[in-house]
């Protein structure tokens, strides 16, 4: 038997669009009370109400999360607000993409910062806590371009391959304290990261949704506690 994951806590990054709104609202029908955190506040107080609408508690934190003290301080109010985390979704992504000396050097670094080291900020900041329960999952979302480099994703690939060896290093640090980590690795999904504001109708038969990302990462949170999934590649069916 699985778990429930009512009455669970868990913290989104990059929660006011996209996997990350996708994940907050089927988290939200099952019974889990969420603090959101992105840096556009309408966006973010648009999903709480959407979550709210489930029954659940919802807080928010505008964040940089590129930047640890903005990130502490963003951590602290969610653990005031609704309570310790029991889950951490570190989704929250920015892409540069186009040849290798035709990106910009700002844009390349903003990219690790926000991918490599915003994750690592939030996670430092949330696995206290996690540790204290000595239970817990952390869900790192990261890339097929975190596997395999592509021409045209220099900088977005470095900070996949980054999120995948910190997951995997830390995945064995915390095993002892029942913590699960584990990175999911979709393709193309259909969202303003990838399409910027093009995604239209026939785009939800051919690329994966927000939502299959979502409904898969709820079902591998209540897999048994004893159980979980460390790597996973979510591809479209028939894209073409």
């Amino acid at each position: 038997m699985g778990q429930s994951l009512k009455d669970k806590v868990a913290y989104i990054t990059g929660a006011g669009r996209g996997i990350g709104k996708a994940t907050a609202l089927e988290l939200a029908r099952e019974g889990v009370h969420l603090g959101l955190m992105a840096r556009t506040e309408s966006r973010l107080k648009k999903t709480v109400e959407e979550v709210e609408a489930f029954g659940v508690k919802a807080s928010y934190a505008v964040v940089d999360i590129s930047n640890q003290e903005e990130v502490n301080q963003a951590v602290s109010k969610l653990k005031e607000n609704i309570g310790k985390a029991d889950i951490l979704i570190n989704n929250a992504a920015i892409s540069s993409r186009g040849q290798f000396l035709e990106i910009d050097p700002q844009d390349w670094k903003k990219t690790i910062e926000v991918n490599v080291f915003g994750t690592y900020h939030v996670t430092r900041a949330v696995l206290p806590q996690l540790i204290e329960k000595n239970q817990g999952d952390i869900i790192n979302i990261s890339s097929s371009n975190g596997l395999k480099g592509t021409a045209g994703s220099t900088a977005y690939s470095a900070s996949k391959f980054a999120v995948q060896g910190m997951t995997e290093a830390l995945m064995q640090e915390v095993r002892r304290n029942n913590i699960r980590v584990s990175t999911l690795n979709p393709s193309l999904v259909a969202t303003e990261l990838a399409f910027g504001n093009k995604v239209d109708e026939q785009d939800k038969e051919k690329y994966m949704q927000p939502e299959d990302i979502a409904e898969y990462m709820v079902s591998q949170l209540k897999l048994n506690q004893r159980i979980f999934i460390k790597t996973s590649l979510q591809w479209a069916t028939n894209p073409f």
